[in-house]
């Protein structure tokens, strides 16, 4: 790589999932993720994750975005606030939906009246872009974002994270945003090979996956990826605040940000020595996650047709995405691949009263969904740069933020009183236009 070394400023961000109980989510249930912690967990995931963060040298602040439903917003913040109490190394920065609320009139204030929720904390791509905006509030170059189902295995996790970050190639091409992989609890990189049941054949992607893995993992430490583990995903001011993360995809927001990345004139480059360790819990349903996925993939088809309409973009096709993931953006084959997949699971499969519903109505309606939204992330990427300017180091807003989300923060007058002083301040607190 080429350049001097910099100095950074990195924050690691983790979104956490609460849910009420484990029980099973339906089918077409809005807000399914693909992990969600029961508020009564003795051990969380959560908890496990900050304490490998421990060992973790250099580790400045840990945002955690606490995502769950209204219902029991609070009952779940209290958790977090709790856990990350018995942290305070990591100098933690909660993020729940009071704090979130004070992000998003900050951004109404420099682009009013957009539409759904682009950066909130509800959605795989607008929860990122909240990370985004909160690093951005604070000063942050570097984001780094880890989930909470995810341990840091040594003391360079973040050192690692940030290697080549700023500098360029030997090509001479800048290095803004970088993925690096998971391990599984066997301490593999690359997905079970075991042959898959009959059902689920056409709906694998183990093969072009693990020889894209393969190759990436045996080249040099740097290499251009095809591929994002968000879990383990670092990305540069320069790119998050000139690209944002999809609010509408249902699922995948890591891969289909290397693709809005792509489209804006940024790479993605792979670290093949810089991991951590997945350790998931059970999925709760199957059905519910390959619903999701009709919707991500055929989104994803249907919004990169519409990108070749827009000429300052850069076009990506799916023969650039080889092996992986370009059969899956081609919709030809996604077509097929679905309607085998859906059959097949509805006839042998479990959950097969979901499956035959996903076959006589879910398949159509994600298609017809994926074409009515297909050009609408164009529309809210063009106000992105702006709003992440006025949001660079706004220190009104860094306030506030601060006060409100410190674990140790327990009292509501506190709160109120840093609410007020938000609205005293928001009209001077813009940035650069």
């Amino acid at each position: 790589m080429k350049g001097t070394s910099l100095r950074v400023n990195p924050v690691i961000v983790i979104p956490s999932y609460w849910s009420r109980t484990d029980d099973p989510v339906a089918v077409g249930d809005v807000g399914i993720y693909d992990h969600s912690t029961p508020i009564s967990k003795p051990l969380p995931e959560l908890e496990t994750c900050l304490q490998s963060l421990e060992q973790v040298r250099g580790v400045l602040r840990v945002i955690v975005l606490v995502v769950a439903p209204p219902t029991y917003a609070e009952s779940a913040r209290a958790r977090v606030n709790a856990i990350c109490r018995t942290h305070p190394d990591l100098n933690p920065l909660v993020i729940g939906r009071s704090e979130a609320q004070q992000v998003m009139r900050a951004i109404d204030h420099v682009a009013p009246g957009l539409e759904g929720e682009p950066c909130s904390l509800r959605g795989y791509g607008a929860i990122r872009n909240m990370g985004l905006a909160v690093a951005a509030a604070l000063g942050h170059d570097v984001v780094v974002f880890l989930d909470d189902d995810e341990v840091a295995l040594d003391e360079n996790f973040l050192i690692d994270a940030v290697y080549g970050i700023g500098l360029e190639t030997r090509q001479g091409l800048p290095i803004q945003a970088k993925s690096g992989y998971y391990i599984d609890r066997e301490g593999s990189p690359y997905a079970n090979v075991n042959k898959p049941r009959w059902y689920d054949r056409w709906w694998s992607k183990r093969e072009e996956f693990n020889e894209w893995m393969h190759a990436a993992l045996t080249g040099t430490r740097i290499s251009r990826s095809n591929y994002v583990c968000g879990g383990c995903f670092a990305v540069g001011a320069e790119a998050f605040c000139s690209v944002a993360f999809d609010p509408l995809i249902t699922r995948g927001e890591d891969l289909d940000y290397l693709i809005n990345l792509r489209m804006y004139g940024f790479d993605v480059w792979f670290d093949n020595q810089w991991c951590v360790k997945h350790l998931p819990p059970k999925v709760p349903s199957h059905a519910a996650r390959y619903l999701q996925n009709l919707y991500r993939w055929n989104y994803e088809v249907k919004k990169l047709a519409a990108s070749r309409e827009i000429i300052s973009l850069h076009h990506v096709t799916p023969e650039s995405m080889r092996p992986y993931p370009a059969a899956w953006l081609d919709g030809r084959i996604l077509k097929a691949r679905i309607l085998r997949t859906t059959i097949a699971r509805a006839i042998a499969g479990p959950e097969r009263r979901e499956y035959l519903e996903i076959l006589f109505h879910g398949r159509a309606e994600a298609e017809r969904w994926a074409t009515s939204v297909a050009r609408d992330y164009f529309a809210f990427q063009t106000y992105w740069p702006r709003i992440m300017a006025s949001l660079w180091n706004d220190r009104a807003l860094a306030h506030t933020l601060e006060k409100m989300g410190s674990p140790q923060q327990a009292s509501q007058t506190s709160k109120r009183a840093a609410i007020g002083s938000l609205d005293d301040a928001l009209p001077m607190a813009g940035g650069i236009d």
